[in-house]
């Protein structure tokens, strides 16, 4: 997801296309909060009982 994200902003970018830009921002930064909680050792997306 960074990498498609960040694809996507410097196509938007180079391109002057604003969408693409937000999108590939927008990606950019979920796909960082999601490899940061994971690292982290949250679980994401389901629940765990012990």
């Amino acid at each position: 997801m960074i990498i498609l994200g960040a694809i996507l902003l410097v196509i938007g970018l180079l391109a002057g296309i604003s969408i693409l830009t937000t999108i590939g921002g927008i990606l950019l930064v979920i796909g960082l909060i999601l490899t940061v909680l994971g690292a982290v050792g949250r679980p994401l997306g389901r629940k765990t009982y012990y």
